[in-house]
């Protein structure tokens, strides 16, 4: 009978356990690899679909001597009261070319991303 209650107590720990640990990779993601927790930087360029439904602004983060420079790209869905979603981060970039494909596809520095949908983080893909 102690055992059984000892295995209980014992579960409900790990659980315990297992629940903090999901916390603290949910914040560490949440506040230092969430995209939309990128800084502001300064606009480099800014260019509106061929339709008008969306613009796509490019901004440039120097934020500090010893870091390169980064590259953010936003769009802004006119259809949606101008909500905007950072949908681009280049490390070690200083510039934001910004060429519409098509209505809803977009090439930023030679990156081409379906504003809709696709993201692009420089820290996610393999390289």
């Amino acid at each position: 009978m102690r055992s059984k209650t000892f295995l209980k107590g014992f579960g409900y720990f790990v659980l315990l356990i297992g629940i903090l640990l999901f916390g603290l990779f949910m914040l560490i993601n949440y506040l230092f690899f969430n995209i939309d927790r990128l800084p502001e930087g300064e606009a480099l360029a800014e260019k509106t679909s061929l339709r008008g439904d969306y613009t796509v602004v490019t901004y440039v983060i120097n934020t500090h001597s010893t870091v390169a420079p980064a590259v953010r790209g936003e769009v802004i869905y006119h259809d949606k009261h101008d909500k905007k979603r950072n949908f681009y981060w280049a490390y070690r970039m200083e510039k934001g070319e910004i060429e519409w494909i098509n209505d809803h596809v977009v090439s930023i520095n030679g990156m081409e991303l379906d504003v809709r949908k696709d993201t692009y983080d420089f820290r996610k893909t393999e390289d």
